[in-house]
């Protein structure tokens, strides 16, 4: 399990080892494993680390230090290091003594003297930066072309929510000291690889987390000699319409593919899915459907009376439910339909059903909104997008990185509910389910675009990525999972 901590707890972590350590310790620490990345970096984009040029863009706080402690070790390696001060007065003193000292070259930061580095590391604000870049620093920022290395987070992007509201910085590799912060999993886009270097803190146990892949193919659901279609889980779906009569076929096929022992169906798109799927139950109401583990109901169901009604009914049973799509757009309507309910509910909106349930839009804090929402209506919460939170009601959440968003196509998110449906009907725990699934569907998206048949990247479809979820388990399964 990777954990992320936020900044205010990484800061509590480090001050008993500032106030028991000789000063200028804990810093030097952490510049040797930037120094050591750095060189990585530099050997492998370049071939070699000696007469390598790189700079530093230097902030006035020890996230700027870290930068000239870092570029004083390089310097020992034969690399020729520019500093350039967005600050000069306010430069940390030893680590620019360290640097000078080391044959550094020290500049004022303007943007005729970013030059043509192999390398930048940007050391303009750390932890307890907030907000965009100021001009002068967005103005250097812009002139670089070389690949950028982070020191602890990219400047420009909130540290503990991932928000980007000005200019920022991209790195291509973000190195982080003592602990992976909240921003290095939900903007992903801009930290590029995170490369993390042991300080020696100790940590408490971390509210915000994400499950590597060895971890879900543990977890994942797998016949044993004594199982039969009941015991494996036998989940109820109530999906799609004469309007939208796919979101039946493929939230009930991923339901399938999800390896659940039993798929029954409900709706007026039975035809269509047994069709396709001759191995689902079909019935056309939900008193003749027979018994189930777990309830999914929503995609493509409609919102008209007849919805209400077979809403209410399925959340007054004590199954799990899963609630999706027109599910959703009810529950804004009137939320008494969930709230107070005894047995696990998870709710899956994307950021606008999120706001329609709430009033407000999940940005810019994604995370404090999800487990808002989550306490406030006593559910647990996924939280679409390309870092798809799971929220519990006692705040604790799970944090899946798609590592890229070719799951954002239409269809997609009813496949998503079929296959969290299934896992939570073998009887799994609903932030363990939805965390899995969320993974299964990340990975089954990424290896549709990778089709060995298209040139490249190609852009996927739903059916496309349903066509691979049983290969995306089978890789989770033996822990050579992609992402």
């Amino acid at each position: 399990m990777r954990s992320y901590h936020p900044c205010d707890t990484v800061r509590a972590a480090e001050a008993p080892l500032l106030a028991s350590l000789p000063e200028g310790t804990l810093m030097r620490r952490a510049a040797h494993g930037l120094a050591r990345v750095t060189a990585e970096e530099l050997r492998a984009r370049t071939g070699g680390i000696a007469g390598r040029r790189v700079t530093l863009l230097v902030g006035s706080g020890d996230n700027g230090g870290d930068a000239l402690w870092a570029g004083a070790f390089l310097r020992r390696r034969g690399v020729a290091v520019t500093a350039l001060l967005l600050n000069p007065d306010r430069a940390h003193p030893a680590g620019l003594r360290a640097l000078t000292k080391a044959g550094g070259r020290v500049l004022r930061a303007a943007p005729e003297h970013v030059g043509d580095p192999d390398l930048v590391l940007d050391g303009i604000v750390g932890i307890s930066g907030r907000g965009p870049l100021r001009p002068a620093a967005a103005a250097v920022v812009d002139e670089i072309t070389a690949p950028i290395v982070a020191v602890d987070t990219p400047s420009g992007v909130d540290p503990d929510t991932g928000a980007v509201d000005g200019p920022a910085v991209t790195a291509a590799v973000t190195v982080t000291f003592g602990a992976y912060k909240p921003v290095h999993v939900l903007a992903p886009a801009r930290c590029g690889r995170v490369e993390l270097v042991d300080i020696g803190l100790t940590l408490p146990e971390a509210r915000l987390a994400a499950a590597e892949p060895s971890e879900i193919g543990a977890i994942w659901p797998v016949p044993g000699a004594e199982d039969d279609k009941y015991s494996q889980g036998v989940v109820g779906i109530r999906a799609g319409s004469a309007r939208y009569p796919g979101a039946g076929v493929l939230c009930t096929g991923a339901a399938v593919a999800a390896t659940s022992g039993m798929v029954r169906y409900v709706g007026t798109g039975a035809a269509e899915v047994l069709a396709r799927f001759p191995e689902v139950v079909a019935s056309t109401t939900v008193a003749e459907t027979g018994r189930v583990q777990a309830w999914v109901v929503g995609p493509g169901a409609g919102t008209d009376d007849e919805a209400v009604a077979t809403l209410r009914g399925i959340l007054a049973t004590d199954l799990p439910v899963l609630v999706d799509a027109d599910g959703l757009t009810l529950l804004a309507r009137d939320p008494g339909l969930v709230r107070g309910r005894s047995a696990p509910t998870l709710l899956t909106p994307h950021a606008g059903e999120f706001a329609r349930l709430t009033g407000n839009r999940p940005e810019p804090d994604r995370v404090a909104a999800a487990r808002e929402l989550a306490a406030d209506w006593d559910v647990h919460v996924l939280l679409k997008g390309r870092a798809t939170l799971v929220a519990r009601p006692d705040g604790h959440v799970f944090v899946n990185d798609a590592g890229g968003s070719w799951a954002s196509t239409a269809g997609a998110g009813d496949l998503l509910s079929g296959i969290v449906g299934a896992l939570m009907s073998s009887g799994m725990p609903v932030d363990l389910a939805a965390a899995a699934g969320a993974r299964a569907h990340a990975l089954a998206a990424n290896l549709a675009a990778r089709d060995p048949e298209a040139p490249g990247a190609a852009p996927v479809s739903a059916s496309g990525i349903l066509a691979r979820i049983g290969d995306a388990i089978r890789l989770l399964r033996t822990h050579i999972a992609e992402s």
